[in-house]
């Protein structure tokens, strides 16, 4: 990193605990990134691995490999847990039964398919805040079913977003950037993370070469907001 982009970052999104999802499969290369994050400034990631159906993660199950992890982990990033729920059959169930993984102030990050929403989505939102929690909705620029009315409407609901910085370096596509740099430059984003799967794209990640300065300032006013 040629700035500080990432000085003091907290990364709320990342898939960097081994061998639980389609995220990181080995103990070194999860370690790897950690690495990076040290050098790079980072304070703290949240490890946010999927809760699906396709991906039924028990909560048991992650508390363990968690825990397993923290005891092999030695470096300097202050590391945590939770979840990335997807909102399907399962999450519904899940929520009914107050068994989730949010952060630590009952904020819960969720996402929905990229194509479609579900049907009850505003429902859904409701209800989750009708349990207490607080929904933060994982790259909401992703999603291609959502527009500038969708937007506003899930704003008005309270429902916080979280950025996904490759968005703002274009390795989602020109679309994805375009969305993301709205959202960012209208102060729609709340938190951002990596959503960082594999170690060998970590770089291209966090790469400012292809931020201008104003797009920089927004994003770490809203890392450290």
């Amino acid at each position: 990193m040629e700035s500080g982009l990432l000085q003091g970052w907290t990364d709320w999104h990342s898939h960097i605990l081994p061998s639980v999802d389609d995220g990181v499969k080995h103990m070194d290369d999860s370690l790897k990134i950690l690495d990076f994050y040290e050098k790079a400034g980072v304070e703290e990631v949240w490890f946010t691995p999927h809760i699906m159906a396709d991906t039924p993660n028990e909560t048991e199950f992650l508390e363990a490999r968690f825990e397993k992890f923290q005891a092999l982990y030695k470096g300097s990033v202050k590391i945590h847990l939770s979840a990335e729920h997807m909102i399907d059959r399962l999450f519904e169930q899940r929520l009914d039964e107050d068994d989730l993984l949010p952060y630590d102030d009952k904020c819960l990050l969720v996402e929905t398919s990229y194509l479609n929403a579900p049907l009850n989505l505003w429902e859904i939102f409701d209800k989750i805040r009708a349990k207490g929690y607080y929904p933060v909705l994982a790259h909401p620029e992703r999603y291609v079913y959502m527009g500038e009315q969708d937007y506003k409407q899930l704003s008005r609901m309270e429902v916080e977003f979280q950025l996904n910085l490759p968005s703002v370096c274009g390795l989602y596509g020109r679309e994805v950037m375009s969305k993301a740099l709205w959202l960012l430059k209208k102060g729609y984003y709340h938190l951002c993370g990596s959503d960082i799967h594999r170690f060998s794209i970590t770089s291209a990640s966090f790469n400012n070469k292809v931020l201008d300065k104003e797009v920089i300032k927004a994003i770490e006013d809203t890392m450290l907001s």
